[in-house]
């Protein structure tokens, strides 16, 4: 089989008859395997209408934990050097204040996939977004480093919870065909938010910037959104997958309804049962006999999702956008010109998550990770080159550098910032599925802390060129274990990636038997 096919085609055989899709056979679970199996294809046309429009405002609504998630990591660019001013911050203050919030993230992520579990997707962003609320105001009020780090942890945990828990909502709520480009506008609010916080950044810091408090009314602004959200998911329905796995199904049949057409909802409503009901069966069989076969797919997927959440962070991307202004400072700007030159970078992450909403449903997601990886490290080393060989004298030297660090981030946004998302909430099996995310996004945060604290180091040891150089390396790393072992999981339903998941077939490995 060609190289080509092995990158870019997914394979999920149907089953053999009498066995589950893990573990030992099953009696009596052969037909609703291979029924389950080819429902993908076999589904009503998914149409248009009032239940498309109802969809896309549930995800409008839903995103704007996005949009907060993107401000509140964003805001600290522009934010930092004022507070540090006012409440003197020496840098390894800044680094705690900067890391605080990933590292609470990371706690968020983990606890709200089990949170969402067992009180649902939509009541656990309600929750979410009475933190935002609270956190804000305790950073825009806080009197000392002490406090601003306990509001930073405080929309960390909301930033992280939302990370994990957003995406899953909105892959359980989205039809195979568009579920992609519908889970993927969640990042897109990302890095509308980060842009958001650049611009509101250089406005208020240009205009303002010699005032004291100027960095309390850049927090300001983050607690509107986060009413919006609150009131927003009041009207909002709860995933119906949630609500089947909890033994809601009159309720989950009404919200299908609600976001299908009629014909369509009760076919997916029957294939979501088929897989609960399969999953039963193997539960029921490992807990009988040995579940070492369970336990072995759980830990390798697991693995996988652990790779694709920290792998986004090592490519460096928030290098650029936690610390954007000190690196073009570096490059030479001044730092009235950082503040301007730093909307360019959230600009291109904005126009780069549009196009990779118009890629997610046409290009497989195993190509745009690959080439993802491959062109963030290609960049990597024109950034270190330009470094090195542009003398600190030389007036194009920033402005080369600029171009090169958009670029970048041009590349990383298009390919990798929505897929890594969008892949992660698909990679699970509905029973572990936001725990599994909320493993996978903990690993990213946690890698997101780490950089957030070493960088800063890191940049003042061996400036840009070594900083970069290392990044080219990982990257090149994680392009090639994507490669053997990240699934293909686009143009499939989620029943069916569970089920190839659970089996084995999912995985590029596969190819080979």
């Amino acid at each position: 089989m060609s190289n080509l096919t092995h990158l870019t085609s997914p394979i999920y055989p149907p089953l053999p008859p009498g066995s589950s899709p893990a573990g030992p056979p099953a009696t009596g679970t052969s037909k609703d395997t291979m029924s389950a199996q080819s429902t993908a294809s076999t589904l009503p046309p998914l149409g248009t209408g009032k239940h498309s429009r109802y969809l896309g405002i549930i995800a409008l609504i839903a995103t704007f934990g996005g949009l907060l998630f993107g401000y509140d990591t964003g805001v600290i660019n522009g934010a930092l050097e004022p507070m540090s001013r006012e409440l003197g911050m020496d840098s390894t203050a800044q680094g705690w204040v900067t890391g605080s919030l990933a590292f609470a993230a990371a706690i968020g992520a983990l606890g709200c996939g089990r949170i969402s579990d067992r009180f649902g997707r939509r009541t656990t962003i309600i929750g979410l977004s009475t933190i935002f609320f609270i956190g804000a105001l305790t950073c825009v009020f806080a009197p000392n480093v002490a406090v601003l780090i306990t509001g930073r942890t405080l929309l960390g945990l909301a930033v992280g919870g939302a990370s994990a828990v957003v995406p899953v909502f909105l892959a359980e709520l989205a039809p195979y065909e568009i579920r992609g480009s519908l889970s993927g506008r969640n990042e897109l609010m990302v890095v509308g938010g980060q842009l958001a916080a650049f611009i509101v950044n250089a406005l208020i810091g240009n205009v303002w910037g010699e005032h004291d408090g100027v960095w309390r009314w850049m927090f300001a602004i983050c607690t509107l959104p986060a009413i919006g959200l609150f009131v927003g998911m009041l009207r909002v329905p709860e995933s119906p997958r949630w609500l089947l796995r909890v033994g809601k199904r009159e309720q989950a049949l009404e919200v299908m309804k609600r976001i299908r057409s009629t014909e369509r909802a009760e076919a997916e409503i029957a294939d979501i049962e088929r897989t609960l009901q399969v999953e039963a069966t193997t539960q029921n069989t490992a807990a009988g006999k040995d579940s070492a076969g369970v336990r072995g797919w759980f830990v390798r997927i697991l693995l996988v999702g652990i790779l694709v959440g920290a792998g986004q962070q090592l490519t460096g991307i928030n290098s650029i956008m936690y610390y954007g202004i000190k690196v073009l400072k570096e490059a030479g700007f001044s730092e009235s010109a950082a503040l301007i030159a730093n909307i360019a970078p959230g600009t291109i992450a904005v126009l780069g998550s549009i196009l990779s909403l118009r890629l997610m449903e046409r290009v497989p997601r195993r190509v745009m990770v690959i080439t993802g990886y491959s062109s963030t490290a290609f960049f990597h080393v024109l950034i270190a080159g330009a470094s090195m060989l542009l003398p600190a004298d030389n007036p194009a030297r920033p402005w080369i550098l600029l171009v090169l660090i958009v670029c970048f981030v041009g590349a990383m946004q298009t390919c990798l910032n929505v897929s890594t998302w969008v892949i992660m909430s698909e990679l699970f099996p509905l029973r572990v599925r936001a725990a599994g995310m909320g493993i996978s996004a903990f690993s990213g945060w946690m890698m997101n802390g780490v950089l957030s604290l070493a960088f800063p180091v890191i940049l003042g040891a061996v400036g840009l060129t070594g900083s970069f150089i290392g990044f080219a390396v990982v990257n090149v790393i994680i392009a090639l274990l994507m490669f053997r072992n990240l699934p293909e999981t686009r143009g499939v339903s989620l029943e069916q990636v569970e089920r190839g998941v659970m089996d084995g077939s999912a995985y590029p490995s596969a190819r080979g038997r």
